[in-house]
């Protein structure tokens, strides 16, 4: 079965530009090579910084194409944390990244953020992982 991730929101806003490093781990999905777990949370945090960053159309076709790819492949998990983990506590912000990843059984949360750090061994399944680590690892592109 394809391995389960959570990705953060500054590793997600890359992944649908063309040329841009992190758009293996979009390919990788939208092939089914691995699944994707989210909260509606994390939707609405993606869709929030892509309209800040970009524009109320890209944030609108992100989740157009967030939308129909997962309709198409069922290659997305959608989780409901029922328990907040308190992981990372040098952003309680981040907290919903980790619960989703715990909650969903994800192998990896893809993030270039520091912070996730606090999960490198502290018995969870979940483990960090820079983007640019996941891909050269898990998807054989650099």
């Amino acid at each position: 079965p394809p391995m389960i991730v959570c990705i953060d929101t500054n590793v997600v806003l890359g992944m649908f530009s063309l040329g841009n490093p992190c758009r293996p781990i979009f390919d990788a999905w939208f092939d089914g090579r691995l699944r994707w777990a989210v909260t509606t949370e994390i939707l609405f945090e993606y869709e929030e910084v892509m309209q800040r960053q970009s524009g109320a159309h890209k944030a609108a076709l992100m989740k157009q194409l967030i939308a129909v790819v997962d309709a198409q492949y069922a290659n997305m998990i959608s989780v409901s944390p029922d328990f907040r983990f308190h992981t990372i506590p040098a952003d309680a912000e981040d907290d919903k990244f980790a619960d989703c990843a715990i909650a969903a059984h994800a192998d990896f949360v893809i993030t270039a953020d520091r912070h996730f750090r606090s999960l490198d061994g502290a018995g969870y399944k979940p483990q960090p992982i820079t983007p640019e680590e996941f891909i050269q690892r898990y998807l054989g592109a650099v």
